[in-house]
């Protein structure tokens, strides 16, 4: 789904309302004059909300190409009230604004609160004059100066809380709230120094640094999110207003500097909108190779392949084999998330993966790895969730010169599996099978995938996950703090649902091999993972340095989704994060993959 769409909408609803008021404009015989300033107000929303106003400001920047084009004026001289921003945007919709940075303009519009991603994704609002027309007063002016936001200026605490109850009727308090702070700025010149990267650079020219190095805080210069209150502060994405190249970053890197305007978007909540941008500097952050396997070690990986399908280009097949093989040595065992049907996104019907499979186990062995079997359930169609059509599920693939299998009965995508006790060994009743498929707990959601492996004589029980997404949380920048994280109800009881099965499985016997890993969509600290753990699974991130904890990098922000379980039989291994992908540009999958060499 294009991340872009809620703007797409927006803009077209929006401009079709602007280019309809272009034949009446608002008379400013019949608007009252107020500042800009007046007309942000100390709160989020303006108290001029819905009323026709004339005021004058100097346009600061412009944004001319898109579906949703305006520009920014800002005062030039401001109120002196650190709660109110003194700029403002004025939205044209599809048309080019007609007017050039520098021009000191009386405007008549119309106020009002659009919420980027709309009412229902509980993000903040942004104030804006819309239908709006304009006298150019004069030409050439100076531009009011770029406020510099720093460690210095950018609160430590990220933002008040209302009991998960909306912060716009709060007086902002720029000096306590970090939100609040952003939030006063609103549409103001601003500028960062000499800021390192901790979000890539992406697709859309959006990358993401922090001014505050106390949060600079993983092992190779991100910012961990470790906590529900570890938000990182200082974080702020930068994007461009330039036609020029953006850079392209690391995390890591360091951006010499940018100088832009303030803007809120529904993708990372406040933005700098470059108007320019100094030179990046690499931090020497490269991709990383895991150790190889010995002779005698078990090598289990878990590695989210987004959206994998026959129709992305070979290159993408071929980076996943190089990965798989050359980073990660080529495991005994991979557990694959998202790997999608045969023709990918058509929503015809299609659930077989073959050819998705053939396509990635040829490159791998094109690559030089090992000739990977592999072993799966086609999903019922369209009802696992993620992108309609796709039908992605989780896929085991496996080394059969290195690893024993075997396979057990028909199960089907709704047939559950079970555990029996066979001569006090346990063994699945299917392998593979589903486990619960018909559990609510698994609705919309990909069904977690149990099979049995042998190595050095010994029996493990692996199972795939790949938990329900995140859609539907707010965004930590939301206007409802602490934000409402809904999604969390149902990966809470998906981690019970599984922690009941693995106690099936030790209940037959107690020292049996388990191990549980995949994409769960959750923090360590989360319900959804400890109802998982259930005293019985050890989670395997929390052996790690506090520094090296992230899988993903989000809004600027090193996070830990995916994840390695072991039973408490397994006791000697060696478990590696292997950082490709989240803190890069060229990014084969938004996840890092993860491997555990385990010692029977």
């Amino acid at each position: 789904m294009d991340r872009k769409l809620g703007l797409t909408v927006r803009a077209t609803a929006a401009g079709l309302l602007a280019s309809a008021s272009l034949m009446a404009l608002p008379s400013a015989a019949h608007a009252a004059t107020y500042t800009i300033s007046a007309i942000q107000g100390t709160t989020r929303i303006s108290p001029y909300n819905g009323s026709t106003v004339t005021t004058t400001g100097i346009v600061t920047a412009i944004r001319s190409t898109g579906s949703s084009r305006g520009f920014w004026i800002q005062s030039a001289s401001g109120d002196g009230n650190a709660a109110t921003s003194d700029a403002i945007f004025v939205y044209t919709g599809s048309s080019t604004p007609n007017t050039a940075v520098g021009n000191s303009i009386t405007i008549t519009g119309r106020v009002s609160e659009y919420i980027p991603g709309g009412t229902s994704s509980g993000n903040q609002s942004l104030t804006e004059l819309g239908s709006a027309s304009w006298s150019t007063n004069s030409t050439g002016n100076a531009l009011p100066a770029a406020v510099t936001i720093s460690d210095a200026t950018v609160p430590a605490t990220y933002t008040r809380t209302n009991s998960g109850g909306s912060i716009n009727s709060f007086t902002l308090d720029p000096t306590a709230y970090a939100l609040d702070y952003y939030e006063s700025l609103e549409g103001m010149r601003v500028s960062v120094g000499s800021t390192p990267v901790v979000g890539p650079t992406n697709a859309y020219n959006e990358m993401w640094v922090n001014v505050k190095p106390a949060q600079l805080n993983s092992v190779r210069g991100g910012s961990l999110y470790s906590s529900y209150n570890s938000q990182n502060s200082g974080r702020l994405q930068i994007t461009t207003l330039l036609s020029s190249a953006f850079p392209t970053a690391t995390v890591g890197d360091t951006i010499s500097g940018a100088t832009g305007v303030l803007d809120y978007s529904a993708y990372g909540g406040y933005s700098l909108n470059a108007t320019s941008v100094g030179t990046l500097t690499s931090g020497g952050v490269g991709k990383e190779t895991t150790a190889a396997q010995s002779a005698g070690q078990l090598s289990v990986a878990t590695y989210n392949v987004e959206n994998l399908d026959p129709t992305d280009p070979a290159s993408k097949f071929s980076a996943l084999a190089q990965g798989i093989v050359n980073n990660l040595k080529s495991p005994d065992i991979v557990a694959l998330e998202e790997v999608q049907d045969n023709d990918g996104p058509a929503d015809n019907g299609v659930v077989s993966a073959t050819t998705t499979l053939s396509m990635l186990t040829s490159a791998i062995r094109t690559a030089g790895g090992p000739a990977y079997s592999y072993t799966q359930i086609n999903p019922r169609n369209d009802t696992d969730g993620g992108e309609p059509g796709g039908n992605i599920r989780q896929v085991l693939l496996y080394n059969p010169a290195r690893v024993g299998f075997t396979a057990r009965g028909n199960a089907t995508a709704t047939t559950a599996n079970s555990v029996t006790s066979v001569g006090g060994v346990a063994q699945l009743t299917y392998n593979p099978g589903r486990i619960a498929p018909t559990n609510s707990a698994w609705s919309a959601s990909r069904k977690p995938l149990a099979a049995e492996f042998t190595f050095g004589g010994q029996k493990y029980f692996v199972i795939a996950n790949h938990f329900v997404s995140k859609g539907g949380d707010y965004a930590l920048h939301s206007q409802y703090q602490p934000p409402t994280r809904s999604s969390e109800t149902q990966r809470g009881s998906q981690g019970s649902v599984e922690n009941s099965f693995v106690d099936s499985i030790l209940a037959a016997q107690s020292d049996a091999h388990v191990i549980v890993l995949g994409d769960l969509n959750d923090f360590p600290f989360s319900t959804a993972v400890s109802n998982l753990e259930g005293g019985v699974l050890t989670d395997l991130v929390d052996t790690l340095p506090a520094s090296e904890q992230y899988t993903y990098v989000y809004d600027g922000n090193s996070q830990v989704l995916d994840h390695t379980l072991v039973s408490s039989s397994i006791t000697s291994h060696d478990y590696d994060i292997v950082h490709i992908n989240s803190e890069f540009s060229d990014q084969t999958s938004d996840h890092d993959p993860q491997v555990v060499r385990i010692t029977p």
